[in-house]
C-alpha cells in the first residue's frame, strides 16, 4: 500500500512538472510582441513599425503567413524596421528581426523554404538582413547563408545580353521588380567581400532595362520587357509589356537609389546610374496627382477604375527623399517627396483605436504571364485586389519616413 501511495506520489510530482515545464515552453513560445503600446506623439516610422510588430507579433507572420518562409515582404519591412533601428535604437527591433532569421537560417547555411535550384530572384532580398547579423556576431552560418544567395546570382539564368532572368519559370524576362530583389544585396556583397569587383555588373543590369522598356514618349519603364518577344503579353518590336505600373516602378527607383551607396562616385558607372535616377524622378513627377500621391496604373490617372496606390507612392516618396538627401537629386525632389508623405498620411492612413496605423488601397500582387495568366492590360491591374497594411506598402513607408525625418 505504502509503495503505491509513494509511486502515486512520484506520479503526481512528475505530471505536475511537465505540466509546467510544458507551459513554461508554450510561454517561451509565445509571442512577444502583442502588448506593444503605440503613443500618440511617435514618429510615423515609429507607428508603422511598432504596428506591424504589433498584429505580426513573430515575423514570419508578416503578410499574413501561416508558416516560416524566406520571402521578399518579409525581407522589405524587416530591412526598414532594421534601418529604423539606425536611426531610433530599440532593443525590440532587432530582436525581431533575428527571431525571422533564426527561424529560417540553419547552422549549416542552408535556408529553410529556400530553394535556389528556382532561381527566383525575389529570393535574394531577405539576405540584406544578415550582413548586418554577420557583423554583429561573426557566426559561421550567417557568412555560409550569404554565400549561398550569392551563389544563385552566380548561376542565375541571364538573357543573351546579360540580364538575369527575373525566374527560371519566366525565361528570357527581366522585370523592374528584379532590380530591386538582387541588386541592393549584391551591391552591399561585392563591396563587403568582394572589393567591389562586380559593380559594373550591377550597372549593366540597370543599362538593360534603362535601354529595352523605356517608353520614349513618358519617359516611364513598362513593367517587364522580354528579350525573345516570345511571350503573349510583350510587344512584337519591343518585347516590352503594355502598360506602366507604379509599384514596379517603385521597386526601380528604390534599386538605384540603395544600389548607389556602394558606387563610389569616382566609379564610372555612378553618373549613369544617377543619370537613370534623374530620368525616373522627372518623369514620375509629371503623373503625381494634386494628392500627392500615384495612380495604380501610372499615366492613366482619369481612367475609370484606377486609383491613388499606396505601396508605389510609398517607394517614390522615398526614392525621392533619399535621393535629395543624398545629393543625387536636386532638393527640389524632397517637397514632392514632403507631398506624397501628406498624401499617404491624410488620405490613406486610418488611426486605429490601439493607436496603430492601417495603410490602405495597396495593390496585394501583379505579375505577368503564369497561370492564371496575367496579360499585362490596364484592365488586369486596375483588378487586381487591394489589400490594407501590404508589406509592400508599409516597408516602403517606414523607410519614406526615416528619410523624411517624420
Amino acid at each position: 500500500m505504502k509503495n503505491n501511495k509513494r509511486q502515486n506520489y512520484f506520479n503526481a510530482v512528475a505530471l505536475i512538472c511537465l505540466v509546467v515545464f510544458t507551459s513554461c515552453k508554450v510561454t517561451s513560445q509565445e509571442p512577444q510582441n502583442k502588448d506593444i503600446v503605440i503613443a500618440k506623439n511617435l514618429k510615423w516610422s515609429e507607428k508603422m513599425a511598432l504596428t506591424v510588430m504589433k498584429r505580426h507579433p513573430e515575423a514570419y507572420m508578416i503578410d499574413d503567413s501561416k508558416t516560416q518562409k524566406w520571402d521578399y515582404v518579409h525581407g522589405l519591412v524587416l530591412y526598414s524596421i532594421e534601418e529604423l533601428n539606425k536611426k531610433n535604437p530599440d532593443p525590440r527591433y532587432p530582436a525581431y528581426i533575428k527571431g525571422y532569421v533564426d527561424a529560417l537560417v540553419q547552422e549549416d547555411g542552408t535556408i529553410k523554404s529556400y530553394e535556389i535550384e528556382k532561381y527566383n530572384i525575389d529570393m535574394v532580398v531577405a539576405g540584406r538582413l544578415l550582413f548586418t547579423i554577420y557583423n554583429n556576431t561573426k557566426e559561421e552560418k550567417y557568412l555560409k547563408a550569404l554565400q549561398l544567395l550569392r551563389k544563385q546570382l552566380t548561376e542565375q539564368p541571364r538573357t543573351a545580353s546579360g540580364g538575369f532572368w527575373h525566374k527560371k519559370i519566366y525565361p528570357n524576362q527581366m522585370w523592374l521588380d528584379g532590380l530591386y530583389m538582387g541588386e541592393p544585396f549584391y551591391a552591399e556583397y561585392t563591396t563587403v567581400f568582394e572589393n567591389g569587383k562586380e559593380l559594373d555588373d550591377i550597372a549593366k543590369q540597370f543599362e538593360l532595362i534603362q535601354k529595352h522598356a523605356t517608353d520614349p514618349k513618358t519617359g516611364l519603364l513598362y513593367h517587364g520587357w522580354d528579350e525573345s518577344k516570345a511571350m503573349p503579353w510583350a510587344n512584337k518590336e519591343t518585347g516590352t509589356s503594355p502598360n506602366f505600373w507604379s509599384r514596379a516602378l517603385g521597386w526601380y527607383v528604390m534599386a538605384l537609389v540603395d544600389v548607389l551607396d556602394y558606387f563610389p562616385k569616382d566609379h564610372p558607372k555612378q553618373k549613369e546610374l544617377v543619370g537613370y535616377l534623374n530620368n525616373a524622378a522627372a518623369s514620375l513627377a509629371k503623373y503625381q496627382d494634386k494628392s500627392g500621391l500615384w495612380y495604380q496604373v501610372t499615366d492613366k490617372g482619369g481612367k475609370e477604375g484606377n486609383y491613388l496606390e499606396a505601396s508605389g507612392s510609398a517607394m517614390f516618396a522615398y526614392a525621392y527623399a533619399k535621393g535629395a538627401n543624398k545629393g543625387y537629386l536636386p532638393a527640389k525632389y524632397k517637397k514632392l517627396a514632403n507631398k506624397a508623405f501628406d498624401g499617404l498620411t491624410t488620405k490613406l492612413i486610418k488611426v486605429e483605436a490601439d493607436g496603430g496605423i492601417t495603410l490602405t488601397q495597396a495593390c496585394a500582387v501583379a505579375g505577368l504571364g503564369g497561370n492564371p495568366y496575367r496579360d499585362g492590360s490596364y484592365e488586369y491591374y486596375v483588378n487586381e485586389r487591394k489589400k490594407d497594411n501590404d508589406p509592400k506598402a508599409t516597408g516602403p513607408f517606414i523607410l519614406a519616413a526615416l528619410e523624411l525625418n517624420r
